[in-house]
């Protein structure tokens, strides 16, 4: 542990962030897989899109997952070490996909993000102006997080368009 990087964390227990980041990178490792599975079995319309997109999220979430990990290490804490206790920690939940039409995926993928963005907020929240160094990361991975949801919402909002398009062409 870096003790003197850590004196400078002022009114926020350390315990308390590693725990919170643990349960982050519980999300990120769950949201990592889901937008691999999610981007391999979606099916319908415009798929490619959204293929491109989730394959970009899930390199994203990985690399969120890094940040959090070396974080939680520079705090003195342990990643957690065992994907199963992923499940237990997590905030935000795994959902495996049931339906593989795009437009039910992005609307997973949307959620996941929402739920993201307000774990993210929660820790910024917390650590603004007490751990500068938590709050920059967790700051930098919410912007990621807020990008994807616009992202999946724009895609979403296209795909949708294009379908009512379809169909009134054909009434």
């Amino acid at each position: 542990m870096a003790t003197r990087g850590n004196s400078i964390i002022k009114g926020v227990e350390i315990e308390e962030v590693i725990n919170l980041l643990n349960r982050a990178y519980a999300d990120e490792w769950l949201a990592y897989y889901q937008y691999y599975i999610e981007s391999k079995v979606v099916k319908g319309i415009m798929k490619d899109a959204a293929i491109a997109e989730l394959d970009q999220h899930a390199a994203d979430e990985l690399r969120h997952a890094g940040m959090v990990a070396d974080r939680i290490i520079q705090l003195g804490g342990t990643p957690i070490l065992h994907p199963k206790e992923w499940f237990e920690k997590t905030n935000c939940g795994y959902d495996a996909p049931t339906e593989f039409d795009v437009l039910k995926i992005l609307e997973d993928a949307i959620k996941g993000e929402q739920c993201a963005i307000g774990v993210y907020s929660q820790i910024a929240e917390l650590t603004q102006g007490k751990d500068i160094v938590t709050y920059d990361i967790v700051s930098q991975i919410l912007a990621d997080e807020v990008e994807h949801e616009e992202d999946l919402v724009a895609l979403h909002e296209d795909i949708t368009e294009f379908v009512d398009q379809i169909r009134g062409s054909l009434s």
